[in-house]
């Protein structure tokens, strides 16, 4: 796992700017994904636990989303150079460097965990244990959202990221994974993102047993 990691990384710390660039937006051009965000939020919310951890949280702009969505939200990234922009960025608010499958919080700490399109680079045998970890720092009941690239197809397919190697799942596949790790999977959203990519982008919403 670190191989690929370590490459992962490398690869995030060389696009800081540009890809805090590319989504200062805050989803303010991409309705659906910020729409399920939306209903997490109100979901956490609703559990009383408002702790919640933006795991993969790149330059922290999701992280801010949620802080402003009523959540005590921190953000995780793989990346020092992500967790450098997204402090400078947010000096509210907190940010950690961590890996997703060592994750620095107690068991059952949290009300929620927002994986955005951070699982995606993560080879299909090694996604267990990944989920697993989420579901370790879930509190009974707390919330996971994970987006990712979908596909049609009977497998994850592997496919060049503009940043890093990345695999697009089926989605039936994928909540197959959530529910052995044990969670309910309960609410999932797919929509053609209008690009020559050929994936469609993929949301899905589950909740700890």
């Amino acid at each position: 796992m670190a191989n690929h990691q370590d490459e992962t990384r490398a690869a995030y710390d060389g696009v800081v700017e540009l890809y805090a660039s590319l989504f200062a937006d805050r989803l303010e051009t991409q309705p659906f994904a910020r729409a399920m965000i939306g209903t997490f939020a109100e979901l956490v919310r609703a559990t009383g636990n408002l702790r919640a951890a933006d795991v993969g949280c790149g330059p922290g702009h999701l992280t801010a989303m949620l802080h402003e969505l009523g959540l005590d939200a921190f953000g995780l990234d793989l990346s020092p150079g992500m967790i450098d922009h997204a402090r400078r960025a947010h000096p509210a608010l907190r940010f950690q460097e961590a890996r997703m499958e060592s994750l620095p919080i107690e068991d059952g700490a949290l009300g929620g965990v927002l994986a955005h399109y951070s699982m995606i680079h993560t080879p299909p045998g090694e996604l267990p244990e990944l989920l697993a970890e989420q579901v370790r720092v879930l509190a009974p009941g707390g919330l996971l959202l994970v987006s990712f690239f979908g596909t049609d197809g009977p497998e994850p397919l592997r496919f060049d990221h503009k940043v890093a190697p990345a695999y697009s799942w089926p989605t039936d596949r994928l909540a197959e994974l959530l529910a052995d790790a044990g969670l309910v999977p309960f609410a999932r959203l797919l929509h053609d993102p209008a690009s020559e990519r050929g994936f469609l982008d993929a949301h899905l919403l589950a909740r700890r047993s």
